[in-house]
């Protein structure tokens, strides 16, 4: 059991709650069952939210929990404005909020704007005719005069963009799943709609939104055809990695929509946070486009650290130069693991890595400028689970099978008291997705009795941070470049200095250790997996 509930009580001064806030990301299928269906439920994030509480971190962040056929197991909403059967009611979510703001967490909840599930009744009136109310409501076109798609636009899931709809005699546009047509975001009548679906739940008393795959809100009007990627940041495995996205995707009429958006939640209340996803060609400038001035978006992250092969001083130098957050750039989030990629500790580490790697990992989101994301389980240091092909629920794995580490290894049930015959407290029936023996062994009940576990690890350094404007708020330069990362943290005159060893290689620190945490051994020399954080000076 854990005894600390009380809410975290970060450094104030007259920044918003959010600007360098660390927040909860909760994947709701795999949190905590409470109807014995093997899916975690709404009822069973409020039973767990004195745990997430007793963290330290400032708000909790929901995956998708609207009605839905699950085709993309959430991310196809087909009612923006109600809660899927399986995870509860809205009375349900009002309780959930309602016990949220007792314990001193804000939430905030995904929103999908770009597309909704071809079940949604917009789309079903929308495919019935071309001439019915909603017959521009989704990109809809044309074949070509041989009868094949209009463009050469390719899926993020290994397809075409294009699915034939027999009963328009055309073909719709989805992004990603055929179950997932892409909504016409140029027409305002459609952005009028989605608008409604902010304020509906800004009504019900959220503190804000993480925004789905925002920059695949518009598209070329024209239909131009993507050119060829000419350059590979590593190879590729899909179609859609072969094409620069630059007419699917970020269109210049994008940013009066976000405007839009943006004018909603802030009437909404000042405190609202919102940040966006940012995948694609573009992400650096559309994280700082998106979040330019006091009428967009609060914060944006993209996927620099979710899908690198490897962690190393020269990209977090690099993702930190290139978007450090200062005045009239916007503010920076960041996240190492999330629902859609593989857990940090095994795509960094291998198998069996260490209890202290996860802690470093902890301590380097907790040093790094901007908001930080913790998944589910990564403040236990759960790894990337392993999935056979016949138990795999995601499309895109099994599409894909076995070229990726997939996305159900990261979707894997919460370990809660490490007993497997009850799989570890989730759930009294078979989970949805197996549970992992290794995170059995790693649940939140044993490693909150083990005072060096990753676990209490990351209370003591949530709690640092939490305490310290410096880390919060505070600018941050590289004195010098090299194998080990070595950054300072400043604010109102002082200063704390990072320092982390994420290679393989010991290193030489010839600078002056005073330590307020550290991981690992440090001194003269900083072994693989070490680091700390210095006192203020």
């Amino acid at each position: 059991m854990v005894e600390d509930v009380s809410p975290a009580h970060p450094a104030s001064d007259d920044a918003p709650w959010w600007k360098g806030a660390l927040i909860y990301q909760i994947y709701p299928r795999s949190f905590q069952d409470t109807n014995r269906d093997g899916i975690g439920d709404l009822p069973g994030i409020t039973r767990r939210l004195e745990y997430i509480a007793s963290l330290g971190v400032s708000c909790i962040w929901i995956s998708p929990f609207f009605t839905s056929p699950m085709a993309d197991y959430g991310y196809d909403v087909s009612d923006f404005c109600d809660v899927d059967p399986i995870f509860g009611t809205l009375a349900d979510f009002d309780i959930l909020i309602k016990k949220a703001h007792t314990v001193g967490l804000k939430v905030i909840i995904d929103q999908v704007y770009s597309h909704t599930s071809d079940q949604h009744e917009w789309f079903i009136e929308s495919r019935s005719s071309r001439t019915n109310d909603k017959s521009d409501w989704y990109v809809w076109a044309d074949a070509k005069a041989d009868g094949s798609p209009p463009n050469n636009w390719q899926s993020v899931f290994g397809m075409g963009a294009w699915q034939w709809d027999a009963r328009r005699g055309q073909y719709y546009l989805h992004n990603f799943l055929v179950e997932q047509p892409d909504l016409n975001l140029h027409n305002p009548v459609v952005q009028a709609a989605i608008l409604d679906v902010t304020q509906f739940w800004l009504d019900r008393g959220v503190d804000g939104f993480r925004i789905d795959a925002l920059n695949f809100a518009m598209h070329d009007r024209a239909l131009r055809d993507n050119p060829a990627e000419t350059e590979f940041k590593r190879p590729p495995t899909r179609p859609f990695d072969f094409q620069r996205h630059e007419m699917n995707m970020s269109q210049p009429e994008l940013l009066p929509f976000i405007e839009r958006i943006g004018n909603v939640i802030q009437n909404a209340g000042a405190e609202k946070f919102t940040v966006a996803e940012v995948g694609g060609p573009r992400p650096l400038s559309e994280m700082k486009s998106f979040t330019q001035g006091n009428k967009r978006l609060s914060s944006a992250y993209a996927f620099d650290y979710l899908y690198a092969e490897q962690i190393s001083a020269d990209l977090v130098r690099k993702t930190q130069k290139e978007w450090p957050g200062i005045e009239g750039e916007g503010w920076p989030s960041w996240a190492f693991e999330n629902h859609d990629a593989p857990r940090a500790v095994t795509r960094w580490k291998g198998s069996n890595p260490s209890k202290q790697y996860s802690k470093l990992l902890v301590l380097l989101m907790a040093a790094l400028r901007g908001n930080g994301f913790i998944y589910y389980g990564e403040e236990l240091g759960l790894e990337q689970g392993e999935i056979d092909f016949d138990d795999l629920k995601d499309p895109e794995a099994i599409a894909n099978w076995p070229e990726t580490l997939g996305r159900d290894g990261a979707r894997t049930p919460m370990p809660w008291d490490g007993n497997t015959n009850v799989y570890a407290g989730f759930s009294d029936a078979k989970p949805w997705l197996p549970l992992q023996d290794n995170h059995a062994s790693a649940s939140v009940a044993l490693q909150s009795k083990d005072p060096k576990s990753v676990l209490n690890f990351t209370k003591q350094v949530i709690a640092l941070r939490n305490g310290c404007d410096v880390l919060r708020r505070g600018e941050i330069q590289f004195p010098s470049e090299g194998e080990l990362l070595v950054f300072d943290r400043m604010h109102g005159g002082k200063i704390r200095r990072c320092v982390f060893n994420l290679g393989d290689n010991n290193l030489a620190y010839d600078g002056q250790v005073d330590i307020d945490v550290s991981v690992g051994s440090v001194g003269s020399l900083i072994c693989p997996g070490s680091g700390f954080i210095s006192k203020a000076s």
